[in-house]
C-alpha cells in the first residue's frame, strides 16, 4: 500500500516559527564589480531532515526541496508559501527535477524508486521501479517524453514518462551514476559518474544498440552535467573543477578553477555566454564562457549552496541551505530551511563578502572525506550512508 500524499490547501500559510523561517524582502546597493546583487532572499523553513536537493520550475516562479526526511516540498518562490508537502518515498529523498514543460517533476530516492508528480494537482501519477540501489540522479528528455535515472547500481535507466514504463538498460559506468542530462536535440543523453568519467549516450531511433563515447579529464565524481541551447556541455566534479565540453568532438574547450569546494549545480544562461556555478559551500559563481574568467561571485547569503538557475529573462536563482535553528529555542528538533536569492542582472553588484577563513580548512576536510568515501565505496561492506551518496561530514555541515 502506497504512502498517502499530504498537500497544503493554496490558501494556508506556511507555519513559521516566531524568530526565524521567516522572509527577507528588499534591493541590496551595489558597490563594486565582479560580485553579485542580491535582490530578494526568502527563507523556507518546515524541513524535518537536511535538504539534499532543491530545483526551480522553468519560468522560475516554484521551487523544490527534497529532504532527508522523505518528503518533497513545494514553494512559490515569489511570496514563500508552503504549496504542497509531499509523502510517499519510504528513504530520504536525494534528487529532485521539474520537466521542462513545468508540468511534472521526478523525485529520487534512497527507497532505489522514482515517483513522477503532476504539479498542477500535486499527486503522485508513477512510481517507476527498476534500480537495486539508491537513485542519485533524474532528468527529463527537452520534450518531457522521456526519463533517464542514474543511481549506486552503476545504471542509466531510460523510461516512458506517459506510461511509466521502463525502456531501456544503458550499461557502461564502472561506479555509482551521480549526474545526467539531455542533450537539447534529445539525440543524446550525457550521465557522469563516481568513475570519475562522462558517458555520452547516442539514443537516436534506428540505432540497434545505444553507443556511448566517454569524455575523461575530471579526477574526481561528476556531481553535475548541463548542456546549453547550443549543444555544449558543462560538467562540474568533486575536484572542484568545471570543464565545458564540446561533446560531438569530445574536445575540452574551456576548464574553470576558483571553488574550494566540490561543484553542487551548474547552470547555463538563456543565451549560452555565462554559466553559474554553486560549490558546496556558500560560495556561488558567475563564468563567462568565452573567457573562462569568472566575472561575479556571491558568498555569505547561504550556508550550502544547492541549485542556480537562469529564468528565460535572464534572471539568476539560487537556493541552498541555512540552519536557522538555534534561533527558535521553542523548537525541540531544529528545522532546516532553505534559503533562494534572486540576481537580477548581471551588471549589478554587490559588495563582496571577506574571505571566510574557515574556507582553507574546509577543502582539506573535504578532500579526506572524498578519500575515505571512495574507499568506502569500493567496500562490498560501505556503511549506509556512503550508499545514500551523502558522506557523513557533509552532513553535518548544515544541521
Amino acid at each position: 500500500m502506497e504512502t498517502p500524499c499530504t498537500q497544503l490547501p493554496p490558501s494556508t500559510p506556511p507555519q513559521v516559527g516566531p524568530a526565524g523561517w521567516t522572509s527577507a524582502l528588499g534591493p541590496m546597493n551595489s558597490r563594486s564589480a565582479g560580485t553579485l546583487a542580491v535582490r530578494r532572499v526568502k527563507f523556507f523553513g518546515q524541513h524535518r531532515g537536511e535538504v539534499n536537493s532543491s530545483a526551480f520550475s522553468p519560468d522560475g516562479q516554484r521551487l523544490l526541496t527534497a529532504s532527508e526526511d522523505g518528503y518533497v516540498y513545494g514553494w512559490e518562490t515569489q511570496s514563500g508559501r508552503l504549496l504542497w508537502r509531499l509523502g510517499g518515498h519510504t528513504g530520504p529523498i536525494k534528487f529532485c527535477r521539474f520537466s521542462p514543460d513545468g508540468h511534472l517533476f521526478a523525485t529520487t530516492s534512497g527507497d532505489c524508486t522514482i515517483r513522477l508528480w503532476d504539479v498542477a494537482e500535486a499527486k503522485c501519477l508513477h512510481v517507476l521501479k527498476g534500480h537495486q540501489r539508491s537513485v542519485e540522479t533524474v532528468s527529463f528528455s527537452p520534450d518531457s517524453k522521456q526519463l533517464a535515472s542514474g543511481g549506486w547500481d552503476k545504471r542509466v535507466v531510460l523510461w516512458e514518462v506517459q506510461s511509466g514504463q521502463m525502456l531501456r538498460h544503458l550499461g557502461g559506468h564502472r561506479d555509482s551514476v551521480q549526474s545526467s542530462d539531455f542533450a537539447p536535440s534529445s539525440d543524446c543523453l550525457a550521465t557522469g559518474s563516481w568513475d570519475s568519467a562522462i558517458c555520452i549516450w547516442d539514443l537516436r531511433t534506428g540505432t540497434p544498440v545505444i553507443s556511448h563515447q566517454e569524455l575523461e579529464g575530471h579526477s574526481g565524481n561528476i556531481s553535475c552535467l548541463c548542456y546549453s541551447a547550443s549543444g555544449l556541455l558543462a560538467s562540474g566534479s568533486w575536484d572542484k573543477t568545471i570543464h565545458i565540453w564540446k561533446p560531438s568532438t569530445r574536445n575540452l574547450l574551456v576548464h574553470l578553477k576558483g571553488h574550494v569546494t566540490w561543484v553542487k549545480s551548474i547552470a547555463f544562461s538563456p543565451d549560452g555566454s555565462q554559466l553559474a556555478s554553486a560549490g558546496y559551500s556558500h560560495m556561488v559563481k558567475v563564468w563567462d564562457c568565452n573567457t573562462g574568467k569568472c566575472i561575479e561571485t556571491l558568498k555569505g547569503v547561504l550556508d550550502v549552496a544547492h541549485a542556480c538557475a537562469f529564468t528565460p529573462d535572464g534572471k539568476l536563482l539560487v537556493s541552498g541551505a541555512a540552519d536557522q535553528g538555534a534561533w527558535d529555542p521553542a523548537e525541540r528538533a531544529p528545522e532546516r530551511t532553505v534559503r533562494a536569492a534572486a540576481r537580477h542582472r548581471p551588471k549589478v553588484t554587490l559588495t563582496e563578502h571577506p574571505t571566510d577563513p574557515c574556507d582553507q580548512d574546509w577543502s582539506r576536510s573535504h578532500a579526506g572525506a572524498a578519500n575515505s568515501r571512495r574507499q568506502a565505496c569500493q567496500s562490498p561492506q560501505a556503511p549506509s550512508n556512503h550508499d545514500q551518496g551523502t558522506p557523513a561530514h557533509l552532513s553535518s555541515t548544515v544541521r
